[in-house]
């Protein structure tokens, strides 16, 4: 029997203390293909939304690089730490406090909107070629450019003594461990982050995250498939234009192709093309008003 082919994406509930990396290389074994990537990392002590692209939708990832988050962090105030979270080293005396919403809720509007934020020293943003977090294994010091992101919400959840659960709509690229850092610099006490839950990454949601045991299962019964995203489905912002078999071959081939503008947003920069059988063939990237030349081909 023919194995189906999985393109698309297959959304992973990460469990805490696994690298985004493992979860991949699990996936890989589960799927039985070296065809599997990531698209934005969680660090170890997050758990939630990691979607994984598989096959030939891994060449999708590209569209996805500053993809809204919603983020639920459990700030833990009375302390600061080397890494901004509870697997660093103290560097505050440890002091017992309770907040009152009515302090803290100020200092958030400080965090809301557009604004320039420093990565924290252990991260993985790049430095020379290498990954900060692998030079501050080694007590290089390094000076990390501000980046500007965007934090649509940021809201108490819940607070409980020195705990604060927070909920974050952010663009991609932001750290939740440096806001939290930085409120317990404002507050004069120290925090840091102690739970991280990623509940959305672009459009994949928790509520179609699967486990690693789930995903286990589901391969044990031939069923991987009862949990992809076909690749037709991704990048929905992009609008569709269904072409035939004649067509596709010519896409495959590197060909131009026409958008009827009533098949398509008239400003829309990229459409997907798909087939009648719901294939994506490519991504089409306007070059004429209505055509599109196929930038990313599947």
């Amino acid at each position: 029997m023919e194995r189906i082919k999985l393109d698309g994406v297959i959304v992973v509930d990460k469990p805490e203390g696994w690298t985004s990396h493992d979860v991949v290389g699990k996936l890989r074994r589960i799927a039985k293909t070296k065809k599997v990537g990531h698209m934005g990392t969680l660090d170890p002590i997050a758990t939630g939304v990691l979607p994984l692209v598989i096959g030939r939708a891994t060449r999708l990832a590209q569209f996805y690089t500053r993809s809204d988050k919603i983020y639920e962090g459990l700030v833990r105030f009375g302390w600061s730490t080397t890494t901004y979270d509870r697997a660093g080293d103290p560097t505050s005396p440890k002091t017992e406090v309770t907040i009152d919403a009515g302090d803290l809720d100020p200092l958030l509007e400080r965090f809301r909107g557009e604004f320039l934020q420093t990565p924290p020293q252990v991260s993985a943003k790049k430095v020379e070629g290498r990954r900060a977090y692998e030079l501050a294994r080694k007590s290089v010091v390094v000076e990390l450019e501000p980046v500007k992101i965007h934090v649509y919400e940021l809201t108490i959840l819940g607070i409980n003594g020195a705990d604060v659960l927070l909920r974050a709509h952010c663009s991609g690229g932001t750290y939740m461990r440096s806001i939290a850092h930085d409120l317990g610099q404002l507050l004069g006490c120290g925090a840091h982050l102690q739970e991280l839950r990623r509940v959305l990454s672009g459009e994949f949601e928790i509520g179609q995250a699967r486990t690693i045991a789930q995903l286990e299962s589901l391969a044990a019964d031939d069923r991987l498939l009862d949990a992809l995203v076909p690749a037709a489905q991704m990048v929905p912002g992009f609008p569709s234009v269904f072409v035939d078999d004649l067509t596709a071959t010519q896409i495959r081939n590197g060909r131009n192709f026409p958008a009827s503008p009533f098949r398509s947003q008239p400003a829309s920069r990229f459409v997907k093309a798909v087939t009648r059988e719901g294939e994506l063939v490519a991504i089409g990237e306007a070059v004429l008003p209505n055509l599109y030349h196929p930038t990313v081909v599947l």
